[in-house]
């Protein structure tokens, strides 16, 4: 057996999971579930060969869904440890990207725009090499709109921004997909495996006194 690795993606209304050898992909799952994670994602490994097992595991750390987020990296440490395997993770808008790029028949730069909590988007520049040209941001629709520095528009609040935007705008409402994991660069697939939230959170612990 050469150098598996188990991918998983949780962090968006999707539920996938891919097994790669040697960064070939083996076998792969998608779903696109809303919610349900929790109840779908182990018997979806479970599907793959060898049950999944791995040298590595790879895992979206968000930003995205928080109990997503929390399921898929609670999943990929609770195999790793088992397995005595590798873990690392990546960032959400960072796959979606690259898929988007994938798609182009001339690569060029993208703006991804993922649906957040409070009714804002999570929202970042990349260039035509799928490299990240600025921070990751949570905005408003308004403030989105004026982040933007792509004609082209993709992830899950692709459709809703493209449509104020202009009809020039080429809009890609793709999802993140572990099967893709293999077009990050290598160092986009190995972060930390914490949680990447985009946003403050909405309350904080008193001070004391």
């Amino acid at each position: 057996m050469g150098n598996r690795i188990l991918s998983i993606d949780t962090a968006s209304p999707a539920c996938s999971v891919a097994l790669f050898e040697d960064n070939i992909l083996v076998s792969s799952a998608y779903e696109e579930i809303g919610r349900g994670h929790a109840e779908k994602l182990i018997p979806m490994i479970a599907g793959l060969p060898d049950k999944g097992r791995a040298d590595h595991i790879l895992v979206n750390c968000g930003p995205g869904s928080f109990t997503g987020v929390r399921i898929g990296l609670s999943a990929a440490k609770a195999l790793a440890l088992a397995w005595h395997a590798g873990i690392s993770g990546y960032q959400c808008l960072h796959l979606v990207a690259a898929q988007a790029i994938d798609e182009m028949e001339k690569p060029s730069p993208v703006f991804v725009a993922m649906v957040g909590g409070h009714g804002e988007y999570f929202v970042q520049n990349f260039a035509a090499d799928g490299k990240a040209v600025d921070d990751l941001r949570s905005l408003p629709a308004e403030d989105a709109l004026l982040y933007c520095k792509a004609d082209h528009v993709a992830g899950s609040a692709a459709q809703p921004l493209a449509q104020q935007m202009g009809s020039n705008i080429i809009c890609s409402p793709i999802l993140p997909d572990a099967a893709k994991s293999m077009l990050l660069s290598e160092p986009a697939q190995h972060l930390a495996p914490s949680p990447i939230y985009g946003r403050p959170p909405d309350a904080t612990p008193a001070h004391q006194g």
